[in-house]
């Protein structure tokens, strides 16, 4: 079964990924981080979709869709578009690569991201890791 990206099941199964990745669990033993993504209006989808994550030493602590306004106030804001967003998790394009570019904007320090790119990428390989669909149109 393939999960919509993004969708609150899409958010779950993705949850459970980071906390089933050994490989992020030990490379993101130190970090201590929230995030909003943000999948910014283009072709199908035509409202922001906004999920948040909570990453603490390793595990994913929350993760949930954003519908309307959320008490958060996260360390890290990223938004990008769909397509941006699915060539990441098929693997086309590299997650720094796309923030350095703004392919991803980012609001938060990038220092601390970038003190922590094996943490990012076992971080994507998790979402990578689920089985995902996307809205067509």
């Amino acid at each position: 079964m393939a999960y919509l990206f993004p969708s609150p099941d899409w958010v779950a199964a993705f949850k459970d990924a980071v906390n089933a990745s050994e490989a992020y669990k030990k490379s993101a033993e130190k970090w201590e981080g929230d995030f909003y993504f943000i999948v910014s209006p283009h072709g199908p989808i035509k409202e922001p979709q906004k999920f948040y994550i909570d990453l603490w030493h390793g595990e994913c602590r929350d993760a949930h869709m954003v519908d309307g306004e959320d008490d958060k106030d996260p360390e890290f804001v990223i938004e990008g578009t769909i397509d941006t967003f699915r060539k990441i998790f098929d693997g086309k394009m590299d997650p720094i690569k796309a923030l350095v570019s703004r392919q991803l904007k980012l609001k938060g320090n990038l220092g601390k991201i970038m003190r922590s790119v094996k943490a990012t990428l076992d971080l994507v390989n998790a979402a990578a890791s689920v089985p995902t669909s996307y809205p067509e149109g």
